[in-house]
């Protein structure tokens, strides 16, 4: 699996830095996501999957073959 962030989308909810702290990350300054880990571990992917199913912003995109 591949992680995409899209910045200019993030609208800084930081959901996905509750479901998935290991893979994302929050900017201080704006609350803008900061992606931590592009090719998660397996153990991340369901994870991952729903901090990007939840983004208010559709700013997380998934790529490859269990995205």
């Amino acid at each position: 699996m591949k992680v995409i962030v899209d910045e200019a989308k993030c609208c800084g909810a930081g959901q996905c830095v509750l479901i998935a702290p290991e893979v994302f990350d929050q900017r201080d300054e704006d609350g803008i996501v900061v992606l931590l880990e592009p090719e998660p571990a397996e153990d991340q992917h369901t994870a991952v999957r729903e901090a990007a199913a939840v983004c208010p912003a559709a700013a997380i995109q998934l790529e490859g073959d269990d995205a």
